[in-house]
């Protein structure tokens, strides 16, 4: 009797992306797999009909495509997984490309109890040789990719957004992506972060490689004032208080009053709920990571 694969959701949030939507999903679909699985595409307010295809594709009845307005990438990200069905939750970005039985090497670490979150080897499109294995945190806070530490899957302490794997059962039990986040900025960090302190496990998997576009700009617009407003958040949810500090000090010269709107939304009742459950602390992470912050 063959066994009965677990169902798995590609999460893939979208935004002026134009044909990258089509080609990242045909991508999917023609990959092997054992698995079964769905694609939900999070169309987050394009004004370029990036998705317009998804109902008219001839395997629209594997997607579901959801609409919204603006909400920014950690809450769309989170409205895919609510709608999703499946056990295990793969988030794509819309400008990926991918080799036969990803999902299945990928998925493997997680149902063998080795970790708890696993990402790809991730390359870029136009240079599939330059390979990074999750990433980690430099003195400004700011990501860096791993190189290839070992042969079989080993600890990551960012899982890149671009692409990774988690269980439907940790990520809702951590709470999914910080809700306060605003547009783009630090929610893959805050989420990996999130994992490590409350005893999870994040992994990198170098038995799969996956191609992404990296680009130089944005289709969408992105300001300093998102991304820094959502470390501090990060800092006020995880770190004691001379990181935070040094957080304010990075970001002092750009927006002075960030740090009222930061503590003006919530932060510090959730700070208190984090830190009552994790298992481990900030000194702990950066130590374990030597990050040098």
């Amino acid at each position: 009797m063959s066994e009965t694969m677990p169902f798995v959701s590609l999460i893939m949030p979208a935004k002026n992306e134009g044909i990258n939507v089509l080609t990242t999903i045909d991508s999917a679909l023609q990959a092997k797999t054992k698995y079964p699985f769905e694609i939900i595409i999070v169309d987050d307010g394009s004004t370029d009909q990036c998705c317009d295809f998804v109902h008219s594709h001839e395997s629209s009845n594997r997607m579901q495509l959801i609409r919204t307005e603006g909400i920014g990438l950690a809450r769309a990200k989170n409205l895919g997984a609510e709608r999703s069905k499946g056990d295990f939750l793969i988030f794509c970005d819309a400008h990926l490309q991918f080799e036969d039985l990803w999902i299945d090497r990928l998925l493997e670490p997680i149902r063998n109890q080795m970790c708890d979150g696993i990402t790809p080897g991730i390359a870029p499109i136009d240079n599939p040789s330059q390979v990074g294995y999750g990433q980690t945190l430099n003195y400004t806070l700011s990501v860096q990719w791993n190189g290839l530490q070992q042969q079989t899957p080993f600890p990551t302490a960012v899982l890149p957004g671009g692409c990774f794997a988690v269980s439907r059962t940790v990520f809702f039990d951590i709470g999914g992506f910080d809700k306060g986040f605003k547009v783009w900025g630090y929610e893959d960090v805050e989420i990996s972060l999130k994992m490590w302190l409350f005893g999870y496990r994040c992994y990198a998997q170098p038995a799969v490689k996956i191609l992404h576009l990296f680009r130089t700009s944005f289709p969408y617009t992105v300001s300093y004032d998102d991304v820094y407003y959502n470390m501090l958040r990060m800092a006020y949810s995880h770190f004691n208080e001379t990181r935070i500090h040094k957080c304010r000090q990075i970001i002092r010269q750009l927006n002075s009053n960030l740090d009222h709107l930061v503590r003006s939304n919530g932060v510090l009742e959730q700070r208190h709920h984090y830190f009552n459950r994790r298992k481990h602390d900030d000194n702990w992470y950066m130590s374990t990571f030597r990050v040098p912050f």
